[in-house]
């Protein structure tokens, strides 16, 4: 099945493949990208959370943050430890982590995640989609669930973020959102119009692919794509790098360095022709 290809990029060099038809509508490809795009905020997100709670465990309520070791030492509060207790160096989480067997479950989850995120997949030409985002993020539901059966506290931000946005607002992450009522496609520097197809902007072609931009509204036209990748700048960089070194060497050679050389001793070709070219003295090698 031949496909529109859109890659998604974004300035700090993320990116994700995106799959369509030139008869959707420019609508519904928009609102499909900026939920990819919310979704992979999420995930990315929820992996360094789960990571935390499973070593940390739950967050403590917002007014009982603070480092356990002060609070004990000088406010003596009662800390609760579990058998896994681990003070939260930020002094967020209660420290009464998972244990290792399902810590292992839960490094699973976050790789299987993390490939998924990756942007790795534009060159393996894999596209992903909403449902296989949901799917990952059921399986971190799964795995939370399993970790604490009776839940998690409703200010922990692992519990915010799987059932929506919120959970990630107020942080870097956060920023990024995307409004699907709002949002922006640009490819080459021109903005897709909701109330066209995707034909009208990129033809009939089944076959096409094109890099893309998301953004905000009113931030106008993106800036264009660089014509020279991040790896091809620093293969170029080593390159001239590496001349510059031999340049450089060259300069610091002396300048009678040849003087020593074979072909420059004005009484080689004699001996040559004598046969003596590679006599040596008794004891010299």
């Amino acid at each position: 099945k031949t496909m529109v290809v859109i890659n998604i990029k974004k300035d700090t060099g993320d990116s994700f493949l995106y799959e369509t038809s030139c008869e959707n509508s420019n609508d519904l490809v928009i609102r499909e990208l900026v939920t990819i795009w919310n979704l992979r905020l999420r995930l990315r997100q929820l992996v360094g959370g789960i990571r935390e709670m499973a070593m940390y465990g739950p967050m403590k309520p917002p007014d009982k943050a603070g480092l356990d070791d002060i609070e004990e030492k000088y406010n003596g509060a009662v800390i609760e430890k579990n058998q896994f207790y681990q003070a939260d160096p930020s002094g967020a989480r209660t420290g009464c982590g998972v244990g290792p067997q399902l810590t292992e479950t839960i490094e699973k989850v976050c790789i299987d995640t993390e490939a998924i995120l990756s942007s790795d997949n534009v060159q393996r030409k894999i596209a992903v989609s909403v449902p296989k985002l949901l799917e990952k993020l059921d399986l971190i539901r799964g795995v939370v669930t399993m970790a604490f059966p009776m839940g998690l506290p409703e200010w922990d931000t692992i519990r915010l973020t799987l059932n929506g946005n919120e959970g990630i607002e107020g942080t870097s992450a956060g920023v990024e959102l995307l409004d699907p009522e709002t949002a922006e496609l640009w490819v080459a520097s021109r903005m897709f119009d909701r109330n066209q197809i995707v034909a009208d902007r990129l033809g009939r072609n089944d076959k096409t692919k094109v890099i893309g931009k998301l953004q905000k509204p009113g931030a106008g036209p993106p800036g264009r794509e660089a014509a020279v990748s991040e790896e091809e700048k620093k293969a170029m960089m080593a390159f001239y790098f590496k001349k510059q070194e031999e340049q450089k060497r060259m300069a610091e050679s002396s300048e009678d360095d040849y003087l020593h050389s074979s072909w420059a001793d004005p009484k080689q070709l004699q001996r040559s022709l004598r046969g003596q070219g590679d006599i040596r003295a008794p004891g010299l090698r």
